[in-house]
């Protein structure tokens, strides 16, 4: 059985339409123990601004039921991981966490956490660009940075 769902969505000066579709998987013959539910994700991403168009396509299997991912469910568990990724990626390059030597003990994520507190901060604080938010604060150490926290 194959569904389709079409997202469409405008913001941050792009428009983007994102058709999913979903296969329920059977019969034997794959290498992918207790799989159900194939899906193909179709990303159409056009900057407004420049005209510029890109193409994606993501592809992902699953152990859910056809009931329990449906391409409306499969592309929401796509958009939360975007989501994810796209903390990681201002982790890494605004904080460098990549590069980081702690790798022992909870250090790690601890400081993950800090780090995503940071930005969270910075983000509540009408900060868009993290980069220029934690040039912003460091301009008054020790005062400015509590001040975004409302501590004294």
């Amino acid at each position: 059985m194959t569904a389709r769902r079409y997202d469409r969505e405008a913001g941050h000066k792009r428009r983007e339409t994102r058709p999913v579709r979903t296969l329920t998987v059977t019969g034997p013959g794959l290498d992918f123990p207790h799989v159900t539910q194939a899906a193909k994700i179709h990303r159409h991403r056009t900057d407004l601004k420049t005209g510029k168009i890109t193409r994606e396509t993501l592809y992902a299997i699953t152990d859910l039921t056809a009931r329990a991912a449906s391409p409306q469910a499969i592309g929401q568990l796509a958009r939360a991981q975007w989501g994810i990724e796209a903390v990681h990626h201002v982790r890494d390059t605004t904080f460098g966490e990549d590069a980081s030597k702690i790798r022992t003990g909870h250090r790690p994520e601890n400081m993950a956490t800090l780090r995503s507190f940071a930005i969270s901060t910075l983000r509540t604080a009408g900060h868009h660009s993290i980069a220029a938010g934690l040039r912003e604060v460091s301009y008054t150490p020790f005062t400015h940075p509590l001040d975004l926290i409302g501590l004294p």
